[in-house]
């Protein structure tokens, strides 16, 4: 890979890799920020070059390093093609032969009057939402879980803080895709993670057993009877490895 660009917007490669805004996360190699163009907010993330410190860790580790915004714009791509909310791109840049310095950029629109799952559920646990609002939600979740593997993306970071709802139409969109792995289709040991993933982040707000049946039922599209059959030992690791995040935070 040499150089790539694709925007919207009237910025060069290198004008794009120095906007700056509201810094949301900031780490060695990666930036996140809110931006303001032609007064319509954007979220950039710059990708700066990992090092082969950081490459050679991942390989060790037997992970695939994340090199640039590549992957987060093909799994934007794809969850688009399968109709399944996400932000719009903007803007995407890459460059670089070599992997350890390889710059990119990811431009999205900001989605409007958003709130994440996590803050919009946070307190259903003692003022519970009506049924009818929880099992929408409830099958919106199951929804971009089941479309989002059967088009062979595993999210890695799947917890509800990255399902943001537009309140005004309660659609709900899926974020942060850039440790996205993207195949023809997902191993079941990721899928496992995924849905561990949710089960940990959703321990605390308030979902009773019969929610969880009905997000397997959804997810699923099956009888539960047949699923709690044929799938019994696939959710019980889903909700070992979930019950394992939970209690690594709680300690």
């Amino acid at each position: 890979m040499q150089f790539e660009l694709s925007t919207t917007l009237p910025y060069s490669f290198d004008e794009c890799m120095k906007l700056q805004g509201d810094v949301f996360r900031q780490i060695e190699a990666r930036c996140t920020q809110r931006i303001i163009i032609n007064n319509e907010s954007y979220f950039i993330k710059q990708h700066f070059g990992v090092g082969w410190r950081e490459i050679i860790k991942n390989l060790f580790c037997l992970r695939y390093p994340i090199l640039s915004a590549s992957n987060e714009k093909q799994a934007l791509q794809r969850l688009q093609e399968a109709n399944i909310p996400v932000p719009k791109m903007a803007g995407y840049g890459c460059r670089g032969i070599n992997p350890a310095k390889r710059q990119s950029f990811l431009i999205t629109h900001e989605l409007p009057q958003h709130s994440s799952l996590e803050d919009y559920c946070r307190n259903w646990k003692t003022s519970p939402p009506l049924f009818k609002e929880k099992k929408s939600i409830i099958n919106k979740v199951a929804n971009i879980a089941r479309i989002m593997h059967q088009q062979g993306i595993n999210h890695r970071d799947f917890y509800i803080c990255h399902f943001l709802l537009d309140k005004k139409v309660q659609k709900l969109y899926l974020i942060d895709l850039h440790r996205a792995q993207i195949r023809k289709s997902v191993p079941k040991r990721w899928k496992i993670k995924d849905l561990a993933g949710l089960y940990f982040s959703s321990k605390d707000i308030g979902l009773t057993r019969r929610d969880l049946l009905r997000f397997i039922k959804y997810y699923r599209q099956q009888p539960l009877r047949v699923i709690l059959t044929k799938e019994s030992v696939f959710w019980q690791k889903v909700r070992r490895c979930g019950e394992k995040l939970y209690q690594k935070i709680i300690l």
